[in-house]
């Protein structure tokens, strides 16, 4: 088979007929495993729990053919759900639909834009710690929100932590017939979880909490239909009122940062079936049209979820069809299970998202992110308090600005200098730099990291000390930088006026085309002047031996004078 051919059969719709049955089936399957799961996100996002299998039916298969990624699952999560709930908060049950819908579709278009405007890599600046804290503060958060259904108890408190606190507190009032069904909920999902068939844990734990409440007719634990009304039909389509736009693009706006960014997990980490990793930008785009689609139906913001993808590669997933079939059979499960739906006890949904908050918490990355250093350690706390006490759209903004922070410390932790020394046999050698110059000699110093911003003012810091050194030249070799910042011409003007005004001198070599530039316009080229600033040349040393020449002649011509 040709190569074009090959791909036809990988990362298209054309699939060879093997494929095709055992994307059938595994779809089949991935939509009876999931749909509680959808369920549960519907409840955790504080509306009626059949949006989130809307999310399914449409969101679902509608990424399937435009994402990048071949096989990745776009669904509702547990963290763009308990942004939705915080997105909705003090909106009257009546109007949440309408909200949702404006809310579903601005996550799309932000992003849709973000897609076009290839913006995929900007997702790598988001430091692991900042997603360890806000992962771990979500789980955290995803577990309070529902210890009211789990214990029949609804605490007056106005924040999820002080209402956790009241609710250990006033364990008199629990429901404990409902406490039962919810721990029993856990217990089951975790047992099953132990087991070869951990893929239907969820699924196990809904179904027989179900049937045993209904057997025992266990009245005073609360069912789904008790307080919601299931539409018996499928998703009808709905125009966003454009009215709601302003108030709804900030959360829309986290919401889409929050999906994307678990994306790029997807996207960094599983490969297509060519073996090629999916552009970023492309799964953007794809996301933000699903999410667009679901915005017209009402279902909740959908995203790229890792633990959705490898599970449904696990059941035997192997191309687009996969997700495909997920919608479908979904769909075909919502007409034919909405009365089952209204029976499932609150706190058998509580139990389950009881579960997914513990496993949002990555004890594992935690740990990792410890052991590296102070400053990511305590980026990941803050951020992880940050999280549990204030809004999520400040959680996140607060996190890309530490993100911000962290890239520039880094940056400017990492940078060094190294004298570059010629040996005998013509090869140059790297040794440490002096504290202090020497009188009449050449020192060639070669920068290593980031010069820009903070990391300039560190390049300063460990620039030898001029004292009272005479006819001395130092070298700074500029290869392979295509620009320097505007902090690092200061840093170089402020040096090289030092070095005159002491009768040294500055010479910057293997400079490119950019950053000669770059000099020209700052009018430092006027400073040192041209003979002093020697351009790159393809030889790798050939510019540092320009440099020495330049150097030496210039000392040489004051020994003779």
């Amino acid at each position: 088979m040709s190569q074009e051919g090959n791909e036809l059969t990988t990362t298209g719709l054309r699939v060879p007929r093997a494929v095709f049955t055992g994307d059938l089936i595994a779809g089949l399957v991935n939509a009876i495993v999931s749909i509680p799961g959808g369920i549960a996100n519907g409840v955790l996002a504080g509306v009626n729990p059949v949006y989130g299998l809307y999310s399914m039916i449409i969101g679902t298969p509608i990424a399937a053919l435009f994402t990048s990624s071949v096989i990745m699952n776009v669904d509702s999560t547990s963290a763009t759900s308990l942004a939705t709930l915080d997105a909705l908060t003090g909106i009257p049950e009546e109007q949440q639909l309408t909200y949702l819908i404006v809310l579903s579709f601005l996550v799309g278009l932000f992003m849709l834009i973000f897609g076009i405007l290839k913006l995929g890599f900007v997702a790598r600046f988001v430091s692991n710690a900042v997603m360890t804290g806000f992962l771990s503060g979500l789980g955290i958060l995803t577990i309070l929100s529902q210890l009211t259904d789990l214990t029949g108890y609804a605490s007056s408190a106005n924040q999820k932590v002080f209402q956790a606190v009241d609710t250990f507190f006033q364990w008199q009032q629990f429901n404990f017939p409902t406490l039962f069904i919810g721990l029993l909920t856990i217990a089951l999902i975790v047992g099953v979880n132990q087991t070869k068939f951990e893929r239907y844990s969820f699924a196990v734990g809904v179904i027989l909490t179900t049937i045993l409440v209904f057997i025992l007719g266990l009245d005073s634990v609360a069912v789904v239909g008790d307080t919601i009304d299931i539409p018996r039909s499928l998703p009808a389509l709905n125009l966003p009122t454009l009215s709601l736009i302003p108030p709804m693009i900030l959360p829309a706006l986290t919401i889409a940062i929050i999906a994307l960014v678990q994306a790029v997990g997807v996207s960094q980490n599983i490969p297509n079936p060519d073996g090629n990793y999916p552009d970023p930008s492309g799964d953007f785009r794809g996301q933000g049209v699903a999410n667009m689609a679901v915005g017209l139906v009402g279902g909740l913001p959908v995203g790229g979820s890792v633990s959705g993808t490898i599970q449904l590669q696990s059941i035997g997933g192997k191309s687009r069809w996969g997700n495909i079939f997920t919608g479908v059979f979904t769909a075909v499960c919502v007409m034919l299970i909405v009365p089952f739906i209204e029976e499932i006890p609150m706190t058998t949904l509580a139990g389950t998202l009881i579960v997914v908050g513990v496993q949002m918490i990555n004890k594992e990355g935690i740990e990792r992110v410890w052991r590296t250093d102070w400053v990511p350690t305590a980026v990941m706390i803050i951020t992880f308090l940050i999280t549990l006490f204030a809004p999520l759209q400040i959680a996140v903004g607060v996190g890309v600005i530490f993100s911000g922070i962290m890239f520039v410390y880094q940056s400017a932790d990492e940078v060094r200098i190294e004298r570059v020394v010629s040996q005998p046999d013509g090869t140059y050698a790297e040794e440490a730099v002096p504290d202090e110059l020497s009188s009449k000699e050449v020192m060639a110093l070669l920068p290593v990291g980031s010069l820009f911003f903070a990391g300039a003012a560190n390049f300063e810091s460990k620039l030898p000390d001029i004292g009272d050194t005479r006819r001395a030249v130092v070298i700074i070799i500029l290869r392979d930088r295509d620009k320097i910042g505007s902090t690092f011409v200061r840093v170089i003007d402020r040096y090289a006026q030092k070095l005159d005004a002491t009768g040294n001198k500055l010479i910057l070599a293997g400079v490119s085309e950019g950053v000669m530039e770059q000099l020209e316009d700052t009018e430092l080229m006027d400073l040192l002047g041209h003979e002093d600033i020697i351009p790159a040349d393809p030889q790798f040393f050939e510019s540092l031996n320009k440099a020495v020449s330049v150097a030496q002649v210039w000392i040489d011509t004051e020994k003779d004078s």
